[in-house]
């Protein structure tokens, strides 16, 4: 292992943390070496006035920080794998994916202790198109508004009362030991994960195999898997993070049991499946379970999606 690593990273207190979290377990593993991180600001974290959903989720938390990979100004990146794009710049990979956090979305609320508490009405805060799709679906008596902005700005809001209540990703409340902060944790039948919820993945340059090799105690399998078989998911449906699809994958004995989710915005439409295969079948479970939902009319539900995105000034599609 080199005597220096350079970890390129987003600026957010979150990406910080999860990037220190690595730098720590790679100085603990090979202590001759010594790692930065080198904070890069990525297009996602500029605009903050806009729904991510009217600007086009491919990429958005990524993309410079990659340019700085193939340029060789860093050595890896460390990225929330729900940010991260199915498809990867030629020449990059995602050579080692760490132990996952929770996947669950988290309940934060001051006044209620559930979801079903919240009264009629109520304001509820969140800037992903899965969950308020999700939620219209379990609650659409809700005031559903978008909530941008780091985390401290989110729970900020909720102390001040802007909002009854707000979802977030509960892996960052407590990757940031802010656990005491989530009232409750959403299981997944009542609101499925974001593809790669939890999980981080750590970007290498392909020809970069003696760093991948040294880095390789730090790869979880079962992580990987579920991972694999969600992406696949993912790629099959040719979505972004921004998309209201979901999945979740889990391992049990060998076996990868993985259900999907497509939904209308609105929550009226909502498609659900799940699946059992071999753990080495993952990729191809995912696939085939994306092509059900299609078939079932998940098709024509994300047409409508991407064609609504389409008409947005602040979407790529429509330049």
């Amino acid at each position: 292992m080199r005597t220096l690593l350079r970890i390129g990273t987003r600026a957010s207190l979150l990406a910080v943390t999860q990037s220190t979290w690595v730098k720590t377990q790679i100085e603990q593993a090979h202590p001759g070496t010594r790692v930065e991180l080198v904070k890069i600001t990525t297009k996602g974290d500029r605009i903050l006035d806009v729904p991510l959903a009217k600007v086009g989720g491919k990429g958005l938390f990524v993309k410079e920080i990659e340019d700085a990979l193939l340029a060789g100004e860093v050595d890896l990146a460390v990225h929330s794998m729900k940010d991260v794009p199915t498809e990867l710049p030629e020449g990059l990979h995602i050579g080692v994916i760490p132990v996952r956090e929770t996947p669950y979305d988290a309940f934060l609320s001051k006044t209620c202790t559930t979801l079903a508490d919240l009264p009629q009405g109520a304001t509820i805060g969140t800037s992903s198109l899965r969950r308020k799709s999700q939620l219209m679906a379990l609650r659409p008596d809700l005031d559903i508004v978008d909530l941008r902005g780091n985390i401290d700005t989110r729970l900020r809001k909720l102390d001040e009362g802007v909002y009854d209540a707000i979802i977030l990703a509960g892996a960052g409340l407590r990757r940031l030991h802010l656990e005491h902060r989530i009232t409750a944790l959403l299981e997944p039948t009542q609101m499925l994960p974001a593809i790669s919820q939890g999980a981080l993945g750590i970007e290498l340059r392909q020809d970069d195999t003696e760093l991948a090799d040294g880095l390789r105690f730090l790869h979880h399998g079962e992580t990987a898997v579920a991972v694999e078989a969600e992406r696949a998911f993912l790629l099959r449906l040719e979505g972004g993070c921004q998309v209201p699809i979901a999945a979740h994958a889990t391992l049990d004995s060998g076996s990868v049991t993985l259900t999907g989710l497509i939904a209308s915005v609105d929550g009226r439409q909502i498609l659900k499946e799940a699946t059992t295969g071999p753990a080495e079948q993952a990729a191809r479970l995912g696939a085939q379970l994306a092509q059900t939902l299609l078939d079932r009319g998940g098709k024509a539900i994300l047409d409508a999606v991407y064609c609504s995105a389409s008409t947005s000034p602040h979407s790529p599609l429509s330049a």
